[in-house]
Protein backbone atom coordinates (compact mmCIF):
# COMPACT_ATOMS: atom_id res chain seq x y z
CA UNK A 1 0.00 0.00 0.00
CA UNK A 2 1.09 3.61 -1.04
CA UNK A 3 1.47 5.97 2.15
CA UNK A 4 1.81 9.63 2.52
CA UNK A 5 3.38 11.54 -0.88
CA UNK A 6 5.43 14.56 -0.46
CA UNK A 7 3.95 16.90 -2.76
CA UNK A 8 4.55 20.67 -1.87
CA UNK A 9 6.22 22.46 0.82
CA UNK A 10 3.14 22.40 2.86
CA UNK A 11 3.52 18.28 3.58
CA UNK A 12 7.25 19.26 4.83
CA UNK A 13 5.44 21.56 7.07
CA UNK A 14 3.23 19.30 8.28
CA UNK A 15 5.74 16.26 9.00
CA UNK A 16 8.04 19.23 10.35
CA UNK A 17 5.15 20.47 13.23
CA UNK A 18 4.74 16.45 13.85
CA UNK A 19 8.64 15.69 14.15
CA UNK A 20 8.90 19.10 16.38
CA UNK A 21 5.95 17.79 18.64
CA UNK A 22 7.38 14.17 18.85
CA UNK A 23 11.01 14.85 19.15
CA UNK A 24 12.01 18.65 20.81
CA UNK A 25 15.58 18.62 19.50
CA UNK A 26 14.06 19.29 15.77
CA UNK A 27 12.61 21.99 16.99
CA UNK A 28 15.70 23.00 17.76
CA UNK A 29 16.87 22.25 14.05
CA UNK A 30 14.34 24.01 12.91
CA UNK A 31 14.90 27.19 14.64
CA UNK A 32 18.84 26.81 13.36
CA UNK A 33 18.37 25.89 9.87
CA UNK A 34 14.79 27.62 9.19
CA UNK A 35 12.29 25.39 7.05
CA UNK A 36 13.42 22.23 5.73
CA UNK A 37 13.48 21.92 1.26
CA UNK A 38 10.54 20.26 -0.72
CA UNK A 39 13.75 18.50 -2.72
CA UNK A 40 11.30 16.76 -4.98
CA UNK A 41 12.08 15.57 -8.21
CA UNK A 42 11.45 13.83 -11.52
CA UNK A 43 11.02 9.91 -11.42
CA UNK A 44 12.57 7.78 -14.40
CA UNK A 45 15.15 6.73 -16.04
CA UNK A 46 17.31 9.68 -15.87
CA UNK A 47 17.21 10.15 -12.13
CA UNK A 48 18.50 6.96 -12.02
CA UNK A 49 21.32 7.19 -14.69
CA UNK A 50 22.27 9.82 -12.86
CA UNK A 51 22.63 8.54 -9.39
CA UNK A 52 24.47 5.78 -10.58
CA UNK A 53 26.53 8.76 -12.29
CA UNK A 54 27.12 10.39 -9.03
CA UNK A 55 28.42 7.40 -7.23
CA UNK A 56 32.04 7.25 -5.79
CA UNK A 57 32.94 11.14 -7.42
CA UNK A 58 32.83 14.62 -6.54
CA UNK A 59 29.81 16.65 -7.14
CA UNK A 60 31.21 18.69 -9.85
CA UNK A 61 32.65 15.48 -11.85
CA UNK A 62 29.39 14.25 -11.53
CA UNK A 63 27.44 17.75 -12.73
CA UNK A 64 30.14 17.75 -15.59
CA UNK A 65 29.74 14.06 -16.81
CA UNK A 66 25.97 14.26 -16.77
CA UNK A 67 25.94 17.67 -18.23
CA UNK A 68 27.78 15.92 -21.47
CA UNK A 69 25.66 12.76 -21.34
CA UNK A 70 22.81 15.42 -21.78
CA UNK A 71 23.93 17.09 -24.39
CA UNK A 72 24.32 14.17 -26.38
CA UNK A 73 21.10 12.63 -25.61
CA UNK A 74 22.01 9.78 -23.86
CA UNK A 75 19.61 10.00 -20.80
CA UNK A 76 17.27 7.13 -21.72
CA UNK A 77 17.80 3.79 -22.08
CA UNK A 78 17.50 3.42 -25.85
CA UNK A 79 20.30 5.80 -26.33
CA UNK A 80 22.46 4.27 -23.65
CA UNK A 81 22.34 0.66 -25.51
CA UNK A 82 22.94 1.93 -29.14
CA UNK A 83 25.84 4.29 -27.92
CA UNK A 84 29.06 2.29 -27.84
CA UNK A 85 31.26 1.58 -24.96
CA UNK A 86 33.73 4.29 -26.77
CA UNK A 87 31.66 6.86 -26.31
CA UNK A 88 30.49 6.44 -23.27
CA UNK A 89 33.96 6.26 -22.01
CA UNK A 90 34.80 9.93 -23.56
CA UNK A 91 32.09 11.43 -22.04
CA UNK A 92 33.11 10.25 -18.33
CA UNK A 93 31.50 7.20 -17.54
CA UNK A 94 33.98 4.29 -16.44
CA UNK A 95 33.64 1.02 -17.41
CA UNK A 96 31.42 0.14 -14.04
CA UNK A 97 29.31 2.78 -14.17
CA UNK A 98 29.27 1.87 -18.08
CA UNK A 99 27.52 -1.60 -17.28
CA UNK A 100 25.60 -0.43 -14.41
CA UNK A 101 24.00 2.01 -16.99
CA UNK A 102 23.02 -0.79 -19.72
CA UNK A 103 21.94 -2.80 -17.03
CA UNK A 104 19.66 -0.11 -15.98
CA UNK A 105 18.19 0.38 -19.74
CA UNK A 106 18.19 -3.94 -19.81
CA UNK A 107 16.00 -3.60 -16.76
CA UNK A 108 13.30 -2.27 -18.50
CA UNK A 109 11.67 -0.72 -14.91
CA UNK A 110 7.80 0.27 -14.97
CA UNK A 111 8.58 3.67 -13.66
CA UNK A 112 4.69 3.96 -14.11
CA UNK A 113 4.05 1.36 -12.08
CA UNK A 114 6.74 1.78 -9.15
CA UNK A 115 4.77 4.95 -8.48
CA UNK A 116 1.71 2.15 -6.71
CA UNK A 117 4.14 0.01 -5.30
CA UNK A 118 4.40 -0.15 -1.45
CA UNK A 119 8.04 1.40 -0.61
CA UNK A 120 9.23 -1.92 0.21
CA UNK A 121 8.46 -3.27 -3.02
CA UNK A 122 9.74 -0.42 -4.40
CA UNK A 123 13.06 -0.51 -2.90
CA UNK A 124 13.56 -4.10 -3.43
CA UNK A 125 12.50 -3.37 -7.77
CA UNK A 126 14.64 -1.41 -7.61
CA UNK A 127 18.02 -3.20 -5.83
CA UNK A 128 17.65 -5.67 -8.35
CA UNK A 129 19.31 -3.91 -11.01
CA UNK A 130 22.89 -4.15 -10.72
CA UNK A 131 24.54 -1.07 -9.88
CA UNK A 132 21.71 0.19 -7.97
CA UNK A 133 22.07 -0.21 -3.73
CA UNK A 134 19.89 0.39 -0.94
CA UNK A 135 21.13 4.02 -0.85
CA UNK A 136 19.65 4.86 -3.71
CA UNK A 137 16.74 3.55 -4.21
CA UNK A 138 16.08 5.11 -0.87
CA UNK A 139 16.71 8.46 -2.11
CA UNK A 140 14.93 7.67 -5.40
CA UNK A 141 11.56 6.41 -3.32
CA UNK A 142 12.19 9.57 -0.94
CA UNK A 143 12.72 12.34 -3.59
CA UNK A 144 11.24 11.21 -6.80
CA UNK A 145 8.51 9.71 -5.98
CA UNK A 146 7.83 11.68 -2.96
CA UNK A 147 7.66 9.47 -0.30
CA UNK A 148 7.11 10.44 3.10
CA UNK A 149 8.18 7.61 5.24
CA UNK A 150 11.39 6.67 3.72
CA UNK A 151 14.75 7.25 5.34
CA UNK A 152 18.44 6.63 4.30
CA UNK A 153 20.43 5.60 7.18
CA UNK A 154 23.43 4.35 5.16
CA UNK A 155 23.69 8.39 4.32
CA UNK A 156 26.93 9.33 6.20
CA UNK A 157 25.82 13.05 6.16
CA UNK A 158 22.78 11.74 8.19
CA UNK A 159 24.76 9.74 10.52
CA UNK A 160 26.94 12.40 11.42
CA UNK A 161 24.36 14.62 11.94
CA UNK A 162 22.38 12.46 13.89
CA UNK A 163 25.34 12.01 16.20
CA UNK A 164 25.77 15.68 16.73
CA UNK A 165 21.83 16.38 17.20
CA UNK A 166 21.65 13.67 19.90
CA UNK A 167 24.65 13.87 21.59
CA UNK A 168 25.83 10.17 20.78
CA UNK A 169 29.23 9.50 22.02
CA UNK A 170 30.15 7.66 18.29
CA UNK A 171 28.26 7.67 14.59
CA UNK A 172 25.62 5.68 14.57
CA UNK A 173 26.18 2.86 11.74
CA UNK A 174 23.16 1.79 9.53
CA UNK A 175 21.44 -0.74 11.61
CA UNK A 176 21.86 1.81 14.52
CA UNK A 177 20.19 4.72 12.40
CA UNK A 178 17.26 2.49 11.22
CA UNK A 179 16.37 1.92 14.54
CA UNK A 180 16.71 5.80 15.55
CA UNK A 181 14.41 6.56 12.49
CA UNK A 182 11.49 4.23 13.31
CA UNK A 183 10.58 7.03 15.78
CA UNK A 184 9.86 9.38 13.40
CA UNK A 185 7.57 7.79 11.29
CA UNK A 186 5.01 8.46 9.10
CA UNK A 187 7.67 11.34 8.85
CA UNK A 188 10.76 9.58 8.20
CA UNK A 189 11.60 11.19 4.96
CA UNK A 190 11.05 14.58 6.49
CA UNK A 191 13.39 13.92 9.35
CA UNK A 192 16.04 13.36 6.86
CA UNK A 193 15.71 16.25 5.41
CA UNK A 194 16.09 18.03 8.78
CA UNK A 195 19.48 16.03 9.58
CA UNK A 196 20.93 16.76 6.03
CA UNK A 197 20.19 20.69 6.75
CA UNK A 198 21.37 20.49 10.26
CA UNK A 199 24.33 18.96 8.86
CA UNK A 200 25.13 21.49 6.64
CA UNK A 201 24.64 24.36 9.45
CA UNK A 202 26.91 22.36 12.19
CA UNK A 203 29.80 21.55 10.11
CA UNK A 204 29.75 25.24 8.77
CA UNK A 205 29.84 26.33 12.13
CA UNK A 206 33.03 23.93 13.07
CA UNK A 207 34.29 25.82 10.38
CA UNK A 208 34.50 22.56 7.74
CA UNK A 209 33.80 22.72 4.42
Amino acid sequence: MVGRIIRTSDCIAEGAEWLCAVEPRFARVLDETGPWPLRRKPDGFAELLSAIVSQQVSVASAAAIWGRLCDAHLTNGAAILASSDEALRALGLSRQKIRYARALAEAELDYDALRGLSDAAVISALTQVSGIGRWTAEIYAMFSLGRADVFAPGDLALQEAAKLLFDLAERPNEKELRSMSEHWSPWRAVAARALWAYYRVAKEREGIR
